[in-house]
């Protein structure tokens, strides 16, 4: 499902680096994280949400757990409509903060505010992909990220390629399928033919739950926000060292990471609700074997992803940016360096999703934090002063190694999480 959205998420930027050219491309790359940035309190809902209705079911309060499900996915809807009129009013505000200059301004503007018709879709789509699993129905997931893909790609075919409306057909052409995507769920939950094992019902919202499930899923929110503000920082770095061709080229590295790591996102999606189940069934057995399986398979993947980076860097960057000789160099380049990271990332990814599963969202808030904000964005500004521009491209994979160590201390300092039970009182 995720790896769906992550390849339909990119056709945006394939549409208008091909026909509306580099400086739509680059103001495309500089809004987008502040648009993920609200779209992404969707995934610390749905995340710790799924986690803790898990538990609960796992615990033998079925209808509670509806309860708590339903008011998670109204708090979602009110706060994607209220950050979105927040967002639409303050965008020239917001493009300056990011480093657009004038020849992007308006583009950047138009884009973000067009966006914002679709963010509570997009905080409910994002909320929704955790909930699928925690309601035993992954299929419909999948299918909703086929629907609202399709949705995306043939008005971003309409809008951008046919009559040439460039940032603005591509902006419409994403808000459009946020909605089909993060509304749908909302009707079919609420219907007499949900075949999921949670439905929405009526209910009056509890804070104390509320709070619980985005402290259990902060991680994920503080791993989103710290690795758009990385974004940022990369971009202005690339600014400040190329130019506009550094963005764009980074643009393109970025679609290609998105696609690799939504194996690793959409797998600690899945895996959460399970952990939390076992974890309040107290299946101490089946816990290890979870740890222990995740392990192997996401290094396996991690290898396979960097070893494709390195043999179709070129092909890839050409498919985005063929039309420019140095652009598309710059770009082969950049992907080599940077995609090293596959070999360690989905193994940090991995230790901050256990830890949400077990329901301790401080620990796995820490891991993310300290793996996003504080490793990649000391290596992102402290990097290029040493090693030139390539200093920028390593950064990731350096921060990752420094992740590793302190993802191997975490899980052997609260090893016994692992080999218990919630208490019950809990």
């Amino acid at each position: 499902m995720v790896l769906v959205t992550s390849i339909y998420s990119i056709v945006d930027g394939f549409f208008v680096a091909n026909y509306a050219g580099k400086t739509g491309f680059a103001a495309i790359n500089l809004t987008f994280p502040a648009i993920m940035m609200i779209g992404s309190l969707g995934l610390m809902i749905g995340t710790g949400g799924a986690a803790l209705v898990a538990k609960i079911k796992g615990e033998g309060y079925p209808e509670k757990a509806n309860r708590v499900f339903t008011m998670l996915v109204q708090f979602g809807l009110a706060l994607g409509v209220l950050l979105g009129v927040v967002l639409a009013v303050a965008a020239p505000t917001v493009a300056r903060w990011l480093g657009a200059d004038e020849p992007m301004m308006d583009e950047c503007v138009l884009y973000i505010r067009l966006n914002m018709i679709g963010m509570p879709g997009f905080v409910l789509q994002c909320a929704f992909q955790s909930f699928y699993m925690a309601a035993e129905r992954p299929q419909l997931g999948t299918l909703m990220s086929v629907v609202a893909g399709v949705t995306n790609i043939v008005l971003d075919a309409i809008l951008v390629w046919a009559l040439g409306l460039g940032v603005a057909g591509a902006a419409i052409a994403t808000a459009a399928g946020c909605l089909v995507g993060g509304l749908f769920p909302v009707f079919y939950f609420s219907s007499r033919h949900n075949r999921g094992t949670l439905r929405i019902i009526p209910t009056r919202i509890l804070w104390p739950y509320i709070g619980k499930a985005c402290t259990n899923g902060l991680s994920e929110y503080v791993g989103s926000i710290a690795m758009n503000i990385v974004t940022i920082c990369y971009n202005l770095q690339l600014m400040r060292y190329i130019g506009e061709d550094g963005v764009s080229a980074y643009g393109v590295v970025m679609y290609i990471a998105f696609i690799f790591a939504a194996v690793f996102i959409g797998y600690n999606i899945g895996i959460t609700p399970i952990i939390g189940y076992h974890y309040g069934a107290r299946d101490i057995n089946e816990q290890r074997s979870l740890l222990r399986k995740s392990l192997t398979l996401i290094g396996v993947l991690g290898v396979l992803m960097a070893l494709t980076a390195e043999l179709f860097a070129g092909p890839l960057a050409r498919i985005f940016v063929g039309y420019d000789a140095a652009l598309t160099a710059l770009t082969i380049r950049a992907m080599r360096l940077y995609m090293l990271a596959f070999l360690l990332c989905g193994i940090n990814m991995f230790v901050s999703a256990l830890f949400t599963g077990l329901n301790n969202g401080i620990v796995s808030a820490v891991a993310s934090f300290t793996r996003t904000l504080v490793f990649e964005m000391a290596c992102v500004w402290t990097l290029p002063t040493l090693l030139g521009i390539d200093g920028i491209w390593v950064a990731w994979p350096i921060a990752e190694i420094l992740s590793l160590l302190l993802s191997t201390f975490l899980v052997i300092r609260f090893a016994h999480q692992l080999l218990s039970g919630p208490n019950r009182a809990s």
